[in-house]
């Protein structure tokens, strides 16, 4: 039984030198296996941050079997994409030991070691099955080539992929995608729509400031390209079939793209459910996909979309976010409600929702930090980091 306390203890040591951390463990790991750099982007900036997360969520719930083991097994088969094998994880866990020798010092004792070692031993035990069993169901990735591309906004551009084999997703899951320009950098969309007949999939891509793969995706990529899928992650945002409960979608920004899948996947089932779409931005000029949304409200006479300004000195009407305006309208007590947009519009609409008495059980929101809700389950940070 791995002793939880002390490698909590000791990884909260360790973790107090902040990037020293991360740079060591790579620089050894680079040094000493020169091999393992091809398996990362040429920009570590990024990457850093995720080790450094992936173990703290791991060390966290180390005594909590339930939270660990569908993070692991779904960290193992997505690492696929990075066509990480097997012989991979004794040369990573020889640079960890190696990392945590260094700042802990006179602190790292043998006990310690054959602590962390054993942890390790079955975090990549856990991680190899879980990618050996994907490897019977999915490919590592799919090609997807570019069909169209729309630039509706400077910084927003919608890309229509087809993937060459069937891409099989849920709505409200994330997809990691990678371009040939910006190799082994993978960042999370969600599609836009529902599963179609012809396995066409829309992207939303919104130009992160300092983002190399959003600008590659908004800018440079063009139809005919082809793109890299990685196997649709998260089910936080997902609804299930037999969910009989009306729908309050409340969106931010690009964080409209899964709730409209959402509302695809309601309108494709034909049970005459209640959906109310409220999607807040803040001018007129980033209100990018009202001809989606009105189509889908021809379509299916139980669905609304109300656009809401914040931010628009030229609007002539009240000026609100879309969860002021939902609270305001309601009410919803008896629906479920899905939360999507950057993680400041997602923690001040779940705090809202809070302290407007919404039973938190039927509020559905993507995994980030702490916030009001519990995450129903494991979620996929989409594009909230630079891209």
């Amino acid at each position: 039984m791995v002793d939880a306390t002390r490698l909590k203890e000791s990884w909260a040591t360790v973790t107090e030198y902040g990037d020293e951390v991360p740079l060591y463990f790579y620089s050894t790991l680079f040094l000493t296996h020169p091999e393992t750099r091809k398996l990362f982007p040429v920009s570590m900036a990024a990457q850093r941050d995720r080790l450094v997360n992936a173990l703290g969520r791991t060390v966290a719930n180390v005594d909590d079997l339930d939270a660990l083991l569908p993070f692991l097994q779904q960290l193992g088969g997505d690492h696929r994409k990075f066509e990480v094998q097997a012989e991979h994880y004794p040369v990573v866990g020889a640079a960890l030991l190696a990392t945590l020798e260094h700042f802990l010092g006179a602190r790292w004792t043998p006990e310690l070691a054959a602590t962390w070692t054993e942890a390790f031993g079955i975090v990549s035990k856990v991680m190899i099955d879980a990618a050996r069993q994907s490897e019977r169901s999915a490919p590592p990735w799919w090609d997807a080539e570019v069909v169209a591309r729309d630039q509706r906004t400077w910084d927003i551009t919608v890309l229509t992929l087809r993937p060459e084999r069937i891409y099989p997703y849920q709505p409200g899951q994330s997809i990691a995608v990678e371009s040939a320009l910006r190799p082994k950098l993978w960042r999370y969309y969600s599609p836009a729509n529902a599963p179609r007949v012809d396995n066409t999939i829309e992207l939303h891509v919104r130009q992160v400031p300092g983002g190399a793969l959003s600008t590659v995706l908004a800018q440079v990529v063009q139809a005919g390209d082809v793109l890299r899928l990685g196997s649709p992650l998260g089910t936080s945002l997902t609804l299930p079939s037999d969910e009989p409960r009306d729908l309050l979608l409340l969106a931010g920004g690009t964080g409209l793209a899964p709730l409209r899948a959402l509302a695809e996947q309601a309108a494709n089932e034909g049970r005459n459910r209640r959906v109310a779409l409220y999607a807040g931005v803040r001018t007129r000029r980033e209100a990018y996909d009202l001809d989606a949304l009105n189509e889908l409200q021809h379509r299916y006479p139980h669905f609304a979309a109300t656009l809401l300004l914040s931010d628009d000195p030229q609007h002539p009407g009240n000026r609100s976010t879309a969860v002021e305006a939902a609270i305001r309208q309601g009410p919803w007590r008896d629906s479920v409600v899905y939360v999507c947009g950057s993680i400041p519009m997602v923690r001040g609409t779940l705090e809202q929702l809070a302290a407007a008495g919404f039973d938190p059980r039927s509020v559905r929101s993507e995994e980030f930090h702490s916030h009001p809700y519990p995450a129903a389950t494991v979620g996929a940070a989409r594009a909230q980091e630079p891209a």
